[in-house]
């Protein structure tokens, strides 16, 4: 139990020690930093990733709004899902243990980044 006690201290004083020296190091300025910054946010450019799933596509209104296509790629997706009987005499209205989810449609998404 002693020595619980003595680690607890130990790990609580270098705790403190090592916020001490982080907050010290935070202090110092750094010399042309207004000028950095400037550069910086006007070279600055926004992204986006947009997602339009199952026959869904209004990539035209960014387009028209000024956004650039920097990626584009497509992968399959379900959209709808459907309810079937898992054997000829199961009556899903009376027992539900006998039911079994199925894709009933397949559509693409489309994940799009964009650039403005």
């Amino acid at each position: 139990m002693k020595r619980i006690k003595q680690f607890s201290q130990i790990l609580l004083i270098g705790i403190l020690l090592i916020s001490c020296r982080t907050s010290i190091n935070k202090d110092n300025p750094i010399n042309n930093l207004d000028e950095n910054i400037e550069e910086e946010i006007n070279s600055e450019k926004k992204r986006m990733e947009i997602k339009f799933s199952c026959g869904e596509d209004r990539i035209s209104e960014y387009l028209d709004d000024g956004w650039i296509i920097l990626k584009e790629y497509s992968q399959e997706k379900i959209c709808t899902w459907k309810s079937v009987p898992a054997t000829k005499d199961c009556d899903m209205e009376k027992d539900k243990g006998c039911k079994i989810t199925m894709p009933d449609k397949i559509g693409q998404e489309k994940t799009y980044l964009l650039e403005k």
